[in-house]
């Protein structure tokens, strides 16, 4: 507060002015943890071509009545591919998002023509862009 008065006693209004958008766009420019849209698209469609623009090269995968493992790229595309052909999407809604800016996860319901599952996504940003490291559907209110 004292250099922003000395600031303005001084006449170095425009200093000011320059330092406060550069710290606003700074701040604007951060990234956020927020699940990509074209995730929570994919999803909400099932469409699981989409979603595989995604995944990293290889990841975890977690469904109900199947083998929790590591799959590649392009096994697990077809993995999703199927569980939506089985269980058809209606809607998809994030319930949580968090966890670093590095590697974001979120918490969402995915409501099917079967049932509703809980979906989590780990995402790692690799060069700045977002890539799918695990992703687990739950049945809700599984006995």
């Amino acid at each position: 507060m004292r250099m922003i008065n000395r600031l303005m006693r001084k006449g170095h209004i425009s200093t000011f002015i320059l330092l406060f958008i550069l710290c606003t766009a700074s701040f604007l420019n951060q990234q956020t943890n927020d699940l990509p849209q074209g995730i929570v698209n994919a999803l909400k469609e099932g469409n699981s071509s989409l979603l595989s623009q995604y995944f990293n090269t290889s990841l975890e995968l977690v469904l109900p009545a199947a083998q929790d493992d590591i799959y590649s790229k392009q096994q697990a595309e077809l993995i999703v591919r199927d569980f939506f052909t089985k269980y058809v999407p209606i809607s998809f809604v994030v319930i949580h998002q968090g966890g670093p800016v590095e590697s974001p996860y979120a918490i969402g319901t995915l409501t099917t023509k079967s049932g509703s599952y809980r979906v989590t996504v780990y995402i790692k940003l690799r060069d700045n862009k977002p890539f799918i490291n695990q992703l687990r559907f739950e049945q809700e209110n599984a006995d």
